[in-house]
């Protein structure tokens, strides 16, 4: 079988067999497609550790973007991984190729996680102008973002009938359509209230681009107000903007205030288990990350076993 035949088998089974997501399936239509770029439409039998070995050194090599920077390892990794799934798919048919237990993923160093302390995040929050509904808004999506420690795919997704605000919790479905649970704190419930309170309008959305939008025609999603919902790009720049007013040195971005959220539970007793639910992983080797000692826990380890005079 050639390659794009086999690669299109095994998109159409992430589709229909495995119920991928969208996303899930332009990320290995893109990566394999790279592959075959670089490899040609061969027969996947001709596909063996020699060839492997060429392109992640055309990896290594490749320079992207108007500045010709390199590819990280992380992403070399991800096509690799990507490569990974699809000789995994050959093998449960059957088909003749390399097996994929020979391909292995470069080592990476240890990846360090960044996240805002408590006195960082007062200064985040209160950087925000709440004098108008945008900043209400955007005072909201920060509280909600480290209350609940959302994806921010998650918290551009949700609608006002998804958060049960009486209760204060509502379930999210998140990566690989997996269905966990989410708690939201009595402070971030009450921006959000405050928020909701000052919409006149009826649109799904729980957050609202509230700059005029063109409409080109009336249909069910503009009357829902798909057209009005608030982009990940718009909000990832609002959290980068609001740090930076708030004279906080380090690179914030939405998946901080959700690493905040994850060392705070840590740091409050919470078990690894625990943390893995609410963050909705699917490994507990993924939330191993955030069990990092901070330079505080050390000082207190150091002081207990060595105490001043």
């Amino acid at each position: 079988m050639v390659l794009s035949n086999s690669i299109r088998h095994f998109l159409e089974h992430c589709e229909i067999e495995k119920n991928q997501s969208k996303r899930t399936l332009i990320g290995y239509a893109h990566y394999l497609e790279r592959f075959m770029g670089f490899a040609g439409d061969i027969e996947i039998e001709k596909i063996d550790m020699e060839l492997v070995k060429k392109y992640r050194l055309f990896l290594n090599r490749i320079e992207i973007g108007k500045h010709h920077e390199n590819l990280s390892l992380k992403t070399q990794n991800i096509h690799i991984i990507a490569l990974r799934s699809f000789l995994k798919h050959c093998a449960r048919n059957d088909w003749k190729t390399l097996p994929p237990e020979k391909v292995e993923l470069a080592k990476q160093p240890d990846r360090m996680v960044e996240y805002l302390s408590r006195e960082e995040l007062e200064r985040l929050f209160a950087a925000v102008d709440t004098i108008k509904i945008t900043g209400m808004r955007d005072r909201a999506i920060l509280e909600m973002l480290y209350s609940t420690g959302l994806r921010i795919s998650e918290l551009v997704a949700l609608n006002r009938q998804n958060v049960n605000l009486d209760l204060g919790e509502f379930h999210v479905r998140g990566k690989g359509k997996k269905i966990r649970i989410v708690f939201i704190s009595e402070r971030a419930k009450t921006w959000l209230l405050d928020y909701l309170d000052l919409r006149e309008d009826s649109y799904e959305p729980l957050f609202l681009n509230h700059r005029r939008t063109r409409v080109r025609k009336k249909d069910d999603l503009d009357l829902k107000g798909e057209h009005r919902r608030l982009t990940e790009y718009t909000i990832q720049d609002m959290v980068r903007n609001t740090a930076l007013k708030a004279g906080i040195t380090k690179h914030v971005t939405p998946h901080t205030l959700r690493h905040s959220f994850a060392t705070e539970l840590l740091l409050n007793g919470a078990d690894i288990r625990s943390v893995q639910e609410l963050l909705g992983h699917s490994s507990i080797t993924t939330t191993q990350i955030y069990t990092h000692i901070t330079p505080e826990q050390l000082k207190k380890v150091y002081e207990k076993a060595h105490p001043r005079a």
